[in-house]
């Protein structure tokens, strides 16, 4: 695995003539664990992407401060699970200077201007994701890849977001073309479930 945190070392690496593909995993990673590892691996594979970022928040504002650990414990964390060169951990915001998913795609697109960036994130956040700041510009900057999570993929499909953008979604056995699609586009997989959460971690559950 390739550790960084400077936003300087999060240049993909270099593949002939073609963009990078990069899938970006954002979240608390209060601590990082193998749920993550399982959608990454599934989101390289069906994606047909070169790397996955795993994108540290410093302090997502829609969870309390109370009970998470410090930004280098999570990097940490993070470091530690993250396996395989096709993986990187950083806490780039930190440095950005951004705090919303919406500025931090926006800044990722600019600084990488060359590189094809996907947005990852599981079906419960698919759920929540009107309330985040300028959600609907997530879906305006990058295509976007909802995985399937246990109790969350039938009510996420019918989620406000989903049906905001319902025309723009592709089916997922054409999931590998996403990343090339512009804005807004976007797939939900229905993939082999985990159950596994950072909270059951925290409440002595297995990783």
């Amino acid at each position: 695995m390739t550790e960084f945190s400077s936003f300087a070392a999060t240049r993909p690496g270099s593949f002939g003539n073609r963009r990078a593909r990069v899938g970006i995993l954002g979240g608390s990673f209060n601590p990082a664990h193998t749920g993550h590892l399982h959608i990454s691996r599934l989101a390289l594979k069906l994606l047909k992407l070169d790397e996955i970022w795993w994108l540290v928040s410093p302090q997502n504002p829609l969870k309390p401060q109370e009970g998470m650990a410090s930004l280098e414990d999570r990097l940490k964390s993070a470091r530690s699970m993250a396996r395989g060169r096709q993986f990187r951990v950083t806490g780039m915001e930190q440095e950005l200077g951004t705090q919303y998913t919406a500025d931090t795609l926006k800044a990722l697109k600019t600084k990488f201007s060359k590189t094809r960036f996907v947005w990852i994130m599981g079906a419960d956040n698919l759920i929540d994701i009107a309330r985040w700041n300028d959600w609907m510009e997530i879906f305006q900057t990058v295509p976007v890849a909802v995985f399937g999570r246990p109790a969350y993929s039938f009510k996420a499909l019918f989620s406000q977001a989903a049906r905001r953008f319902a025309r723009n979604r592709l089916n997922e056995s054409r999931a590998a073309l996403l990343v090339d699609r512009k804005p807004p586009a976007w797939v939900f997989l229905h993939i082999p479930l985990s159950t596994v959460s950072a909270t059951r971690i925290r409440a002595g559950g297995r990783t």
